[in-house]
This record gives structure tokens, sequence and C-alpha cells, in this order.
């Protein structure tokens, strides 16, 4: 074995049910990673958060279903018209549609583009083929300008974006396991994830104070160019930071056993590892189906902490704002700590604090939401200190287990995963508000999703190698 981490894969050996094969981090046992190379790697987590961040949740997809986009005759009748509101409501239907599109997409093809690159060696090259893409698609968002008819454009251009940015995280997530060992999984994934959080905040702060606010540029907003101008400042933000993994961490080696199959056939392939993992990885079967249901609390937690604070605690959109720059830092800070203890107790130990602490957290949302923003501002800030080191240790811990050679399928199954409860959270929020009349009964739906994925997660343990 290479003295920087690198190795050829070998055929992972059978084991018990509570047992694993060689996985790839154990290769790394002894090996000495440049300081370089992790850096390189987590930087790429800073480098795509804008795409989520800015274009996905804050800026592009509020500026594409905003009146902008509705026909002049429409517009015309002002938001007091039920033509308006429906307009507006259709533009937002569209782009769900357009993204759940994206996800379907991405479940059907991540885990055997994965299963691809680790056959043929290629992990690094999809990686940069897919970064680019995304980079790509922020570009031409450029061209999105404030007509009805450039709508589709737009919609058409995130949605793409979403499945090249999946695809690539698959790769990412892969790759962690040639950036770490088992003695620094923990810290190295928690690095990338705080990366991220942090990127998404200082690339929001740079959209709103330099192009839409303060306008440094001079730009105007006439035709969306400043909303439109950003989108290619992310474009541009994503090539320059992503560059240096692809420069600093090496390409893995292919398989030189088995014989080539077709893409179609990679189906076949896949349901027959799927099978074998079963049989020999009891322990990554069992936690890509826990990670599931957790992994949508946690991606609730943010998607409706928004329009929580808006409408139950009475917080202005710059209240909201910077409440979400704050948890952003906060959650990228626990991240980076978090990952430390993940080394020193496991990450299973930091999944199963960490939900707990929501829970916690959450039920003291609904408790007290007659107490104010300030209860709102205690009770949000702790769920944001707990969901990156969550999320990251969910990624180290799937790292920990992952056969050797097998990484880009796994992570690929857990992007499949994911995708395939997503309807979890949003559904249980909608299901409660109904029940209870108020929209802070939503509250009770996120933290039933919480629950049931700390439950299963209990029964998920560490196997004895």
């Amino acid at each position: 074995m290479a003295n920087d981490g690198s190795h050829t894969p070998r055929p992972a050996p059978l084991a018990d049910t509570d047992a694993l094969p060689i996985v790839g981090l154990t290769l790394n046992q002894d090996a000495v990673i440049p300081k370089r190379r992790v850096w390189s790697w987590a930087l790429w987590d800073w480098a795509t958060q804008p795409f989520a961040s800015v274009i996905t949740t804050f800026v592009f997809t509020v500026y594409i279903t905003s009146s902008l986009f509705l026909p002049e005759d429409i517009r015309a009748l002002g938001e007091d018209s039920d033509a308006y509101q429906r307009g507006l409501a259709e533009l937002s239907s569209d782009l769900g549609f357009a993204i759940a599109l994206a996800g379907v997409i991405v479940a059907l093809l991540a885990p055997v583009l994965g299963q691809r690159s680790d056959r043929a060696g290629r992990r690094k090259l999809w990686l940069g083929v897919n970064t680019g893409l995304v980079v790509l698609a922020q570009a031409s968002m450029f061209f999105v300008e404030a007509t009805p008819s450039f709508f589709w454009l737009g919609i058409t251009l995130v949605a793409a974006g979403n499945v090249f940015a999946e695809i690539a995280n698959v790769n990412y997530n892969a790759m962690l396991v040639q950036v770490a060992k088992p003695s620094t999984v923990g810290r190295v994934s928690g690095l990338g994830w705080g990366f991220g959080y942090l990127g998404g905040i200082v690339a929001l702060l740079v959209s709103y104070f330099g192009f839409i606010e303060g306008d440094v540029l001079g730009l105007g907003s006439e035709n969306g160019i400043d909303i439109r101008a950003i989108a290619l400042f992310c474009g541009v933000w994503t090539l320059i930071f992503s560059l240096p993994i692809l420069f600093f961490v090496p390409e893995i080696p292919g398989k030189p056993q088995g014989a080539k199959v077709n893409f179609f056939a990679s189906y076949g392939v896949l349901v027959r590892d799927i099978v074998g993992l079963f049989r020999t990885s009891r322990t990554t079967f069992w936690f890509l189906a826990a990670s599931a249901i957790f992994r949508d609390g946690l991606a609730g937690v943010f998607t409706f902490g928004g329009v929580l604070a808006a409408v139950t605690y009475g917080f202005s959109a710059s209240e909201v704002l910077i409440f979400g720059i704050a948890a952003n830092l906060g959650a990228g800070l626990s991240t980076m700590l978090s990952g430390r203890l993940d080394d020193v107790f496991g990450a299973r130990a930091i999944i199963l604090f960490s939900l707990s602490g929501l829970l916690v957290a959450g039920m003291s949302l609904f408790f007290f939401r007659d107490s104010g923003a300030t209860a709102f501002w205690i009770a949000g800030m702790t769920l944001s200190l707990f969901v990156g080191p969550a999320q990251a240790a969910a990624r180290s811990f799937l790292a920990r287990v992952t056969p050797a050679g097998q990484e880009g399928q796994v992570f690929g199954l857990y992007a499949t995963t994911g995708r395939a409860v997503s309807f979890l959270t949003p559904a249980l929020w909608a299901l409660f508000i109904s029940i209870g009349g108020a929209q802070y009964w939503g509250i009770l739906g996120i933290m039933t999703v919480l629950a049931l994925g700390l439950i299963l997660m209990i029964f998920v343990k560490m196997p004895r190698s």
C-alpha cells in the first residue's frame, strides 16, 4: 500500500452479519495523507454550496416564481386578484414538479453511475464533469430574462443543476475514503460540511449586499439583471473553488477484474451487489434505511424553519435572513467541532446525541411558542447546532462501513434512499397542521420523522471489525 492514502482495490472477503468486508478506510490505516489533499477535498463543499443556498433556496428560485414571470394581463390585475394569486401558485407548482423530476432522475441514476465510476476508476473524472455542468447551468441562468417566455428555461436549468450537483456529490462523498483514515474520518467529514455552511453564508452576503441591496457594480434591477448577475457570480465561484480537488486529490485505480457491462446491464449488477451488501455488510444496508429517515427530518428543519419564523413568530423578511445567517454560522462551527468528537466517540454516538438534542429543542419550540421571538432564537439556534453534526456524522459512519471499492455505488444508494423518502417530512408537516389547525403543529410532523430516525438508528450497531 502506498503511503499517500491511495490503494489498489481488492476483493472484499465475506463476513458475518455483524462484521464487515474490508472497508476503504481500513486500507488507509497507516497511510500519510497530505493536508493539502484534505483541504482541497473539503473546499469542494464551499465551492458548490452557492448553488444550494443562493440558486435553489433563497435567490434565483424566488426570482423565477415572482410576478415578473406572469403574463402582462394577469400581472396588471394586481395582487388582490384571484387570477394573479393562481398564476403565482402555478409558477411555484411548475418549479416543484421540475425539481421533483430531477429527484426521480437522481434516484434512478445515482447508484449505477457511482458503481460504474468505481469499476472504471473514474471517480474524480465524473466529479469534474458534473461540477462543470453545474457551473454551466448557473452561468446559463444569466440569460433568463424577466419575462414569461424565459420561465421554462429558468426551471429547466434549476432542475438540471440539481441532477448534476447530486451526481457530483455522490462521487465527492465517495472520495472521502481517499482523504481520511479511520482515526480522522470524522473531523474530515465535519470540515467539509462546515466549509459548506460557511461558504453559503459568504455567498448570500455577497449576493445581498453586492448585487441587491448595495448594488456595488451599479447594475440596477431592470429585466432581472441583478439576479442574473448573481447566478453568473455563483458559477464563477463554483469553478474557482472546485479546482483544488481536481488538482490535488488523485484518481482511484480501476478494478482489473470482471467483464465490462453496458449501462443498462449495470442495473442487474446493482441488484446483485445490493443482495451481496445485505448478506455481507448488514450494518451498511440498515444504516442506509435509517439515515434516509432522519436525513429527511434534518432537511425539514431548514426547509420549514424560515416559514415558521415568519408566520408563527412574526419575523420580518430581513429578520428571517439574519436568523438564517446566524443559524448557518452556528451549524458550520458546531459541525467542524463535532468532527473531532466523532473521531473520539464514534459517528453513531454523535448521530444519536444530535438527534436527541434536535428532539428536545424542537419540542421546546412547540411548547414555548407563545414566548415570542426570544424563544425562537434560543430553540432555533439550538436546532441549528445539532443539524450539521448529524449530517457530517452520517457521512463518516457510512464511510466507516462501506466495503472497499464500492464507495461510489454505496453513496449513490445513499442519495437514492434519501430521495425515496423525501416526501415524508413535508407530508407530516402538512398533516399535523391540518389536524391542529395552526402552523406550529407542523413542528410535531418534523419531530415525528426525527424520532423515527432515532429509533431506527438505535438498532444500527457498529460491527466488530
